[in-house]
């Protein structure tokens, strides 16, 4: 064999080696050829890059605490909610200590972000255990800025926003009064 001339074209095989090949090949048929266009592989699908974005950002103000420190200022009004349709029995009970706490949650110390996470993860301990009444301690605030009770009111934003409370109300003074919260939790099996 001889290698690629200088003008860059393949060597021609030398004639032996030619009528030999075609001597091999004599009973082959040639493929037909096709007239067909080259395939291009498919563009791949677009991102939904700004949807992905709205989604977050969707996720991120939900889980904000929407709180403004003068719309809920303190002014002696004691902590209180009950969902729509809950008996006004149920309510009196757990605003009169009728329940049995089941279990509880400090938040002292905890900062916003901290103590949402805690309250979440003791929930979900909570519907699992089959706690229905808890007590959350937020404290007072006494050692926040301004002394203004942050958690009290961030706590109940969170409450609010969960479908398994069914009601809370502040303890009274003997389960820790204006620095903690009964919740009423709504049965797992239901």
């Amino acid at each position: 064999m001889t290698s690629a001339g200088d003008d860059g074209k393949p060597p021609r095989l030398p004639e032996s080696d030619t009528a030999l090949f075609r001597e091999a090949a004599r009973d082959v048929t040639p493929l037909p050829t096709i007239n067909r266009a080259p395939v291009r592989p498919s563009r791949p699908r677009p991102l939904p890059r700004q949807r992905w974005r709205d989604e977050a950002q969707v996720l991120r103000d939900a889980l904000a605490d929407p709180w403004d420190m003068l719309e809920h200022g303190e002014n002696g009004e004691a902590l209180f909610y009950a969902r729509p349709g809950l008996p006004h029995a149920a309510l009196r009970k757990l605003k009169r200590g009728g329940w049995v706490i089941r279990a509880q949650l400090d938040l002292h110390g905890m900062r916003s972000e901290e103590a949402r996470g805690a309250l979440v993860e003791f929930l979900h301990r909570c519907a699992r255990q089959d706690h229905r009444c808890v007590r959350i301690i937020h404290g007072k605030g006494l050692s926040s800025p301004n002394r203004e009770p942050v958690l009290k009111h961030k706590l109940r934003h969170w409450l609010t926003q969960r479908a398994d409370v069914l009601a809370f109300c502040q303890a009274r003074p003997a389960d820790g009064g204006a620095g903690a919260v009964i919740v009423l939790l709504k049965s797992p099996t239901h």
